[in-house]
């Protein structure tokens, strides 16, 4: 076990967390709402350091990330636990109903060698992929690891991804400054009654406020917003969310239409997101304001393909990033991310 990075002493024995904004208060013996983080003898500890739950090579587009380092292969890394409770999960055993963090299992699992964060790097120099993403489950949650992981990242050259639900804690960001390159965040809803009824927190206006921080350190930001019929599918509330992305994070941000599917573990009575309400919710982020809206998610036939993939100038209209099904090609971007053609800035990192 590895002790926490950021916590406080309380009396008795207590400690609060100061990792994510739930910041759980937790008495000896007992972990957090997340399972990875323990409290022993009056101490936190990390629980999960150094043990991935899977990785993979992922297209960088899957993250999905648009306007960063576009056609590239990302490393990616998946861990145990999640601080959110969303049904609907895709990565439901290995995130907060992982069996591996059962109290039954723990010991077993404790058990397990330790991949160093020299032993994950040397795997993603092995890979030939030119930078690595925390994904799959909320990255946040083992913040010791992705930070020594990043450190050793960043002195040989590679890139650094969180693919993250933005409920990091201020403190807990400040500390990723300089070592974390590319915040791609879930903006799920603009409603709290949402992050209540599905995510299981009071509000989203904390992840909102830490999206504008990480912004302002000089993260690539992007955001996603997953659209399930009647949970997220508000067109006022969608309207909303746009016009804020627009005014907090600038025009240039990518903003990520991704249809519903109730093919996981919850939600299963609600019907997969409509091809008409993901046109809608397009219409209403270009309407807003924003350059560079994309629609992406898995259609199986006879049901009408719909996505929107390409990096469209919005000064000359050519295309400049083509994507059709995850094969990118670059086609006309300068080293400063800008169009070949007019000069146009793109908000692309590469």
């Amino acid at each position: 076990m590895h002790e926490a990075v950021l916590y406080e002493k309380l009396d008795n024995n207590k400690v609060e967390c100061g990792v994510c904004q739930r910041r759980c208060v937790i008495a000896k013996g007992q972990r957090g709402v997340c399972q990875n983080r323990l409290n022993s003898d009056g101490r936190l500890y990390l629980l999960t350091y150094g043990r991935p739950a899977n990785f993979q090579v992922d297209s960088i587009e899957k993250k999905p990330l648009y306007h960063f380092y576009p056609g590239t292969a990302c490393f990616s890394i998946g861990g145990y636990g999640c601080n959110f409770r969303c049904p609907h999960c895709c990565n439901f055993f290995s995130t907060w109903g992982a069996p591996e963090l059962r109290d039954e299992n723990l010991k077993e699992f404790l058990k397990r060698p330790e991949i160093s964060p020299q032993e994950l790097i040397n795997k993603v120099k092995a890979s030939g992929c030119p930078g690595l993403a925390f994904t799959y489950n909320e990255p946040t949650i083992w913040l010791e690891y992705t930070l020594d992981c990043f450190k050793i990242a960043k002195k040989e050259g590679l890139y650094t991804v969180y693919v993250t639900n933005g409920f990091i804690t201020p403190e807990a960001l400040k500390l990723l400054e300089g070592l974390l390159d590319a915040f791609r965040v879930d903006i799920k809803s603009m409603d709290d009654e949402f992050y209540q009824k599905i995510c299981g927190v009071a509000s989203g206006r904390g992840v909102r406020e830490v999206t504008v921080l990480a912004k302002d350190s000089g993260m690539h930001v992007e955001c996603v917003t997953n659209i399930i019929p009647t949970l997220s599918d508000n067109p006022r509330m969608l309207e909303s969310l746009a016009r804020w992305i627009k005014e907090n994070l600038g025009p240039k941000t990518p903003w990520h239409i991704s249809r519903f599917s109730p093919n996981y573990n919850g939600l299963r009575d609600l019907p997969p997101t409509p091809t008409e309400t993901l046109k809608k919710a397009y219409q209403i982020g270009r309407k807003a304001g924003l350059e560079f809206v994309y629609v992406w998610g898995t259609f199986e036939p006879p049901e009408e393909f719909f996505a929107i993939g390409d990096t469209i100038c919005p000064r000359c209209g050519k295309v400049a990033v083509k994507r059709p099904l995850w094969q990118t090609e670059v086609l006309a971007v300068d080293k400063k991310g800008r169009c070949k053609y007019c000069g146009e800035d793109l908000n692309i990192v590469q």
